[in-house]
């Protein structure tokens, strides 16, 4: 998962205070979550975070990945997937964090730290865990070996298990304001001129700001308007989305698309619709959250995924019949 290109977030200052207030208390929480959307740095945050744990006086820190921070995210798909990526080859990710990347990490915190006395195992993002993998890590979680932390990186924390929620410590990360995104591409470099419909689609996520500029999407995002407001009466839109998407498009395209149509679509129920179109546009919004949830879990074909996100947009336009299949 590449890491977005800088640094400095103004939205973290809060979650700075309190996670450094922690560290400066008497007993440090052993588990802590990281909640907010997709795209405010919450990962940057749960390293920088964690080299600040493991760092103890006198021990020399290694400038680059550290034996003591352990990273679980997504792995290869399959054998064949894994060769590649050993062998240094592009490969394709598995759609969720597996039980058997938990259990690995588990059979790490039997032996000590490499460096301190302290350990840290970064989850992102822990909600797109399996279901076992998701209990493996509770076990963890309930008995943690001594100096060992965890940090959680979620963007929709309702889907982690109650109890593992219930076991950790919150940190809520802000949606960063236009003028901080407008600053934020900026400095990364985005093409002139698109930083604005960038910033309108980004609704607060720099991430998606960034996505937005990189894949390209504003012809994208006329289309899911056009959909929304005019539904398909010529039956030639959603295939024209599709094609745009692309038929293989991958995760990060995919993503991208998604973000930008729950925002097309938030920003549009707040504006002046009539109380029925209002009511079609958050049912809208809440099947596009559910399928962008599912999608990753899911073997979904990527051509079906994208005509389903087409009929989903067009059933919101005021001129649209209502339609089921």
């Amino acid at each position: 998962m590449s890491e977005l290109p800088t640094p400095d977030w103004p939205n973290h200052g809060d979650a700075w205070h309190e996670w450094r207030a922690a560290m400066g208390g008497a007993r440090m929480h052993h588990g802590w979550i990281l909640a907010g959307k997709s795209g405010l740095g919450k990962l940057d945050f749960a390293k920088r975070a964690a080299r600040e744990l493991v760092a103890q006086d006198g021990i020399p820190q290694p400038p680059g990945d550290h034996p003591d921070i352990i990273v679980l995210t997504y792995g290869a798909k399959n054998d064949k997937e894994a060769r590649a990526q050993a062998d240094g080859k592009k490969f394709e990710l598995a759609r969720s964090i597996r039980v058997d990347q938990v259990r690995g990490m588990q059979k790490r915190l039997n032996t000590r730290p490499t460096l301190g006395d302290r350990r840290v195992v970064i989850v992102d993002p822990a909600d797109d865990m399996e279901v076992s993998a998701a209990n493996a890590l509770l076990k963890s979680l309930e008995e943690p070996p001594q100096g060992t932390f965890f940090i959680l990186v979620t963007h929709r924390p309702a889907r982690l298990l109650p109890t593992i929620r219930s076991r950790c410590r919150t940190l809520r990360f802000p949606i960063l304001s236009d003028a901080q995104l407008e600053s934020m591409l900026e400095s990364s470099g985005a093409a002139p001129g698109s930083s604005s419909a960038a910033i309108r689609a980004a609704e607060g996520s720099y991430g998606a700001a960034l996505r937005f500029s990189e894949q390209d999407l504003a012809p994208i995002a006329t289309l899911v308007t056009d959909l929304l407001i005019k539904g398909d009466p010529g039956l030639t839109a959603r295939s024209d989305l599709a094609r745009m998407i692309g038929p293989r498009a991958d995760r990060a395209r995919l993503q991208a698309v998604m973000e930008l149509a729950q925002a097309i679509v938030a920003d549009l129920a707040r504006g002046p619709a009539a109380p029925a179109q209002r009511g079609a546009l958050v049912e809208t919004h809440a099947e596009l959250v559910t399928l962008a949830a599912q999608a990753p879990s899911y073997n979904f074909d990527t051509g079906l995924l994208t005509l389903e996100i087409g009929t989903l947009l067009m059933r919101a336009a005021p001129a649209s019949d209502p339609a089921h299949g």
